[in-house]
Order: structure tokens, then C-alpha cells, then sequence
């Protein structure tokens, strides 16, 4: 278990991150990581999450009470502390505003289509959280009908949430989610998201349970392309990993070249 001052290292560095990839702008998101199970380490309010230093963190235990810290606890503590209480396994908790996957959540737009293979695989469907004001218990009452399954979701009128086994974890989680966004967009610009069928499907959730993936993958929820939910798939399709691997590799090369076709 590394120490809490590396762990407020962590933060301050995925905070540094999302600022500069654009994922929040002034003094917007929050970051927190469970330190065991009484207490929580939280980014502050009004704080840049660009330049944060260690000092600047605070600890509050699971009541939402301040133990240490000179400035106050993020708006938004109430959201972290009932993830944690419905999650045990969650360890992080990223709250953020990248742009496209934040337009998604403005239109009220759910992105649960399957349609890429590493977002299936690692994040199953990711779903619209009612709108809640923020700050306020309606944020983690909407948001605690979704978490039990989901390491991701969008959160109507307001950003992008995601939790992971720690703050890189549900970084890079933050990470695929915009970026899923910004290639689904850009296939219903062109004219068409091409989605996966239910074999498909079936095939990378197999890939999935071969490479260990542990952490809730509710599949896509309403695509069209399933006549079942993935999670009655077989548990077994009976396919090789020479096949599974071609799989991937088939999706990305039509993927690329649609684009390029496109483009010229």
C-alpha cells in the first residue's frame, strides 16, 4: 500500500492531467482516493486541480467530517462518499468535464452502443445519471442507481464520472471514455456507427473473462444490435485466440479504413 503522501503525489498528478488534456477547466472536477475504510483523501474547492500541491488535500472520514487540511473539501464529496459506500472495491473516484463525452451527457446521449472492442472489454455500456444539482444529495441519490454496475457514467448536464482499484485506474478510464466519445461522434458524422453483433459481442466478452477483468460490464443496453443482454452471453463460444485476436484486428482495420475512404 503506498503511503498516503505518495498517494497525495497521485492526485495532484492526475489533477495535473486532466487539466492540461482539457478534461476540466478553472477550479472544475474532483479527485479523491479511499485511504482505508474510515477515511477518504479529497481534492479542496476552489482549487485548480492543474496546480494542486500534497498540502493542499484534505482528509475526511466517511460522515463527510474535515480531519485534516486547511481548505475546505470539494463541493462534490457527497457524490465520492456514496460511491465508496455502495463500492467497496472502488479505491478512486474521477469526476471530470472532458468536452465530448460532456456534449453527449448535454444532449442526453447514453454512450452504450457496442462499438469498440476495448470499450466493451473494459467498460461495458456507459449510461445518462439523471441530472442532479451540484452539491446536493440529488447528485449521489442519481448516481447511486447506476454505480453497483458501472465503472463509468455521464452525468446529464454536468461531466463524466469514473472509479477504478486507484486514481491512474480511474484516470485512464476517464481517458477511454472521452475518447469513445470523440470516435462516436465522428462515426455519426459520417453517417454511421457500425455496431457489433451479439456473436461479436459474445466473443470479447470471452477475451474479457480469458484476461481477468473483474470490475462491473453491464454490455450495451439497447443498441439494436443484441436480441439478448450480454450479460446472458455463453461462457464459452469455442473460439481460439488466433480468432479472437483477428477479431480486433478486422473491427480496427474497417474502422481506419472507412476513415480514410472518407477523408479522400
Amino acid at each position: 500500500m503506498p503511503s498516503e503522501f505518495q498517494l497525495r503525489q497521485d492526485i495532484c498528478e492526475v489533477g495535473r492531467r486532466i487539466y492540461q488534456h482539457g478534461f476540466v477547466a478553472s477550479n472544475d472536477g474532483n479527485i479523491s482516493i479511499r485511504l482505508n475504510e474510515k477515511e477518504v483523501l479529497a481534492t479542496p474547492t476552489g482549487v485548480s486541480k492543474g496546480f494542486m500541491t500534497p498540502e493542499m488535500l484534505v482528509k475526511v472520514n466517511m460522515q463527510g467530517e474535515q480531519l485534516s487540511g486547511q481548505l475546505k473539501p470539494s463541493s462534490e464529496l457527497k457524490m465520492h462518499l456514496e460511491i465508496y459506500r455502495q463500492r467497496p472495491d472502488v479505491r478512486a473516484v474521477v469526476h471530470a468535464h472532458p468536452p465530448t463525452a460532456t456534449g453527449f451527457a448535454v444532449a442526453g446521449i447514453p454512450l452504450d452502443r457496442c462499438v469498440l472492442p476495448e470499450i466493451i472489454i473494459n467498460l461495458g455500456s456507459i449510461p445518462l445519471v439523471a441530472y442532479g444539482t451540484p452539491s446536493t444529495d440529488e447528485v449521489p441519490a442519481a448516481v447511486k442507481e447506476y454505480i453497483g454496475s458501472h465503472d463509468a457514467l455521464l452525468l446529464a448536464n454536468h461531466g463524466a464520472l469514473t472509479v477504478g482499484t486507484d486514481v491512474y485506474n480511474a484516470y485512464y478510464k476517464m481517458e477511454s471514455l472521452e475518447l469513445f466519445a470523440k470516435i462516436s461522434l465522428t462515426a455519426r458524422l459520417l453517417g454511421n456507427e457500425n455496431v457489433l453483433s451479439a456473436e461479436q459481442v459474445y466473443k470479447l466478452m470471452e477475451i474479457r473473462a480469458r484476461a481477468g477483468v473483474t470490475s462491473p460490464n453491464p454490455g450495451c443496453v439497447d443498441c439494436g444490435a443484441c436480441s439478448v443482454s450480454t450479460r446472458e452471453a455463453p461462457a464459452a463460444t469455442g473460439i481460439t485466440e488466433e480468432e479472437l485476436r483477428e477479431i480486433i484486428t478486422n473491427v480496427t482495420r474497417r474502422v481506419l479504413t472507412s476513415l480514410g475512404d472518407r477523408k479522400q
